[in-house]
């Protein structure tokens, strides 16, 4: 299930089974039957099969939104959290050989189907644990339910149990419509991440009126685990259509010797005069392996594609560490909540990436770029995109006032130890717990890890409505004849900080589209400059490469960079280190950012050494593109068989796991 859209319609069309002709001619009635029955199959095949597409890509993206709630849900660190997403592409590869050598050799429909069953079967499975580990408790001061009863916080021992928290133009038309869903899958993932984010994440086993914190909370974990149901529910569905299609989908006469000079329908030719070879019985095993090699060396003796090949890797490991982390990014760094984050992401910047995709593509068809162009839109693209990136280093926010952590008790900024900095003069006789997180707002403006950090005497009210008096702590920056009160939640962070989110917005949508318009011309690139004996070959490794070299390690170790940015662990219940409660702005942004940016910074400097090998092959300028494709320019030599249909550059927009990598 890892070839493109395109290649799944057309080849299950290839392997046709023709009706015996008897006669000489075939009457209109016949003809114009033949020609519904194939539409009408071919429609229902690309319908379902966008579908699938769709329902992958939404299944991908969800997977992204919900990485910090499951992260809170299970006290797992950043670094754990990435290998979680690492092994979404581990279960690929332990498939994709496979499915790549019996799919051409069985029913193609129904292995899809097989596919979307076991895609449903994963999902599922995510979301099993909420339902065997019991339900989420937070870390909340206990407080009397409709009470106004004075509590002592800075009274309560240390070992208080937390509460329980309860024919050609329609071809274009139908390759379009397969790449379309592909790009609005991730819409709607990020999308439903939102939609339950804000709904508790023991909904329907708790009664909710009883919850004393809301969605905007610091320890809120959303519904994650009904997002994975939805997407399992869709997969299923997304495969039923394809257990009753036939394995083989009748071409019409008509279309039986049309011929186009489009490189997929080269590839279609190829690959049926491949499988012819295939069931002769001299082609053994051992011939097919022996040329492995071989091919391998030459493929690598390319320069043009070794070169690209490792710019490709480093720059997919700078996007997917940075897409990856970029909803724990925005609410940590500028305070917002889970739910307006998968909102902003699926709804702004994911549409600018389809809109790159598409004006990379259109400009190539319009003023017919050449394979050096292709190089030089490619190399623009990244090179400006992480450009407009640096910009993000001025675009963030201040730390958060933290009393013990990124401010003294006593107002004077600076980092102080956690072991020793939670504890002052002000709390010494509260017997309180360094481990607690339960944040609260003192009317200075200053946040205190609990009521109890704070020095607070005496509560009124209860849950979320919880009010603290006589907080020693907090009186020390006041008058020095009152001590002051406290509210439950952490204090928002400064004034400036929604106008950088802003800025931060328009910036990240600015730069997701630019980084993707040079999507297509590094595809058309990829292709352009490799023989055409090779293509599947080269492809196959590109993909797996991308997939093993980045896909499943930049989550990982961008989560380890992230971890060291810590400033507050959470304890798990069972003992340990738990989740991040707080970060380091700062170092946040600088890691987060300057790691996307290095990664990135390398892989132009190897665009760079592409274009250079290109310039020197390149033949005259003059040489460009034609509508019917005459030339290669990756090669002096003219092969119109291996050429590029100029108006099939828009659909040739895939590449491994783009839309999940949005």
């Amino acid at each position: 299930m890892e070839i493109s859209s395109k290649e799944n319609a057309q080849l299950f069309s290839n392997n046709t089974i023709l009706p015996v002709d008897r006669s000489s001619f075939k009457s209109e009635s016949s003809t114009s039957k033949e020609k519904q029955s194939c539409c009408g199959g071919i429609k229902i095949f690309l319908g379902a099969l966008s579908f699938v597409y769709f329902a992958k890509a939404l299944s991908g993206s969800y997977l992204k939104s919900t990485i910090t709630q499951i992260e809170r849900r299970f006290d797992i660190p950043s670094s754990l959290v990435g290998v979680i997403d690492g092994s979404f592409e581990i279960g690929n590869l332990l498939i994709i050989v496979f499915v790549s050598y019996f799919g051409a050799k069985l029913h193609r429909p129904r292995i899809i189907g097989a596919g979307c069953l076991i895609m449903s079967a994963g999902t599922f499975l995510i979301a099993m644990p909420q339902f065997f580990m019991g339900r989420y408790q937070y870390e909340r001061f206990p407080s009397t339910v409709n009470s106004t009863v004075s509590i002592s916080p800075c009274l309560q021992e240390k070992s208080q149990t937390p509460l329980l928290a309860l024919e050609k133009s329609q071809a274009k038309i139908n390759a379009g419509c397969v790449q379309t869903l592909a790009i609005i899958g991730p819409i709607f993932g990020f999308l439903l991440g939102s939609l339950c984010a804000k709904l508790y994440v023991d909904i329907g086993f708790v009664d909710l009126d009883s919850i004393t914190i809301t969605h905007k909370d610091v320890q809120w974990v959303g519904a994650w685990w009904l997002g994975y149901l939805i997407a399992g529910v869709i997969s299923v569905l997304a495969g039923i259509p394809f257990w009753f299609l036939p394995k083989h989908l009748p071409k019409p006469e008509s279309r039986k010797d049309s011929s186009t000079s489009s490189e997929q329908s080269k590839f279609i030719t190829q690959d049926n005069k491949e499988q012819q070879k295939s069931y002769q019985p001299q082609m053994k095993f051992a011939e097919m392996a022996k040329d492995f090699l071989p091919s391998l060396k030459n493929l690598f003796g390319n320069p043009v594609y070794s070169l690209y090949l490792c710019a490709s890797i480093l720059h997919f490991n700078s996007l997917i560490g940075m897409v990856t982390y970029k909803p724990k990014y925005i609410e940590q760094q500028y305070g917002q909540t889970s739910s307006k984050t998968n909102f902003v992401i699926g709804l702004i910047n994911i549409p600018a990436v389809a809109f790159g995709i598409f004006s990379g593509g259109l400009i190539m068809k319009k003023f017919r770029i050449n394979v050096l162009g292709a190089a030089k839109i490619s190399l623009g693209s990244s090179l400006f995109g992480y450009l407009l990136l640096l910009s993000l280093f001025a675009m963030g926010c201040e730390n958060s006032d933290v009393a013990g952590l990124t401010i003294s008790y006593h107002g004077i900024k600076q980092k102080v130890d956690y072991e020793q900095g939670l504890f002052s003069e002000c709390n010494l006789g509260c017997m309180c717990s360094q481990n607690d997180w339960d944040p609260i707002c003192g009317e200075n403006g200053i946040t205190y890890i609990s009521a109890c950090l704070a020095g607070c005497q005496s509560s009124n009210g209860s849950g979320k409505n919880t009010v603290f008096f006589n907080c020693s702590c907090v009186g020390i920056l006041e008058s020095p004849s009152r001590s002051s009160s406290a509210v439950m939640g952490p204090c928002q962070k400064g004034n400036e900080c929604p106008k950088m989110f802003l800025y931060f917005l328009v910036i990240s949508v600015i730069t997701s589209y630019t980084l993707s318009v040079g999507g297509t011309p590094g595809y058309i690139l990829l292709l352009r400059c490799i023989k055409p004996h090779l293509k599947s070959f080269a492809l196959g490794i590109y993909t797996l490469a991308i997939r093993v070299l980045a896909g499943i390690p930049a989550p990982v170790y961008f989560g380890v960079a992230i971890d060291t940015t810590c400033l507050k662990w959470g304890s798990k219940r069972c003992g340990g280190r738990g989740a991040c409660r707080l970060y380091d702005s700062s170092a946040l942004r600088y890691t987060y950012l300057g790691l996307t940016l290095v990664l990135g910074t390398v892989s132009i400097f190897f665009s760079i050494a592409v274009l250079w090998v290109l310039r020197k092959r390149s033949a005259p300028p003059d040489e460009t593109l034609s509508a019917n494709g005459e030339r290669d320019t990756c090669v002096t030599k003219s092969r119109k068989d291996n050429f590029v249909n100029s108006d099939h550059l828009i659909q040739t927009t895939y590449w491994p796991e783009k839309e999940t990598r949005l």
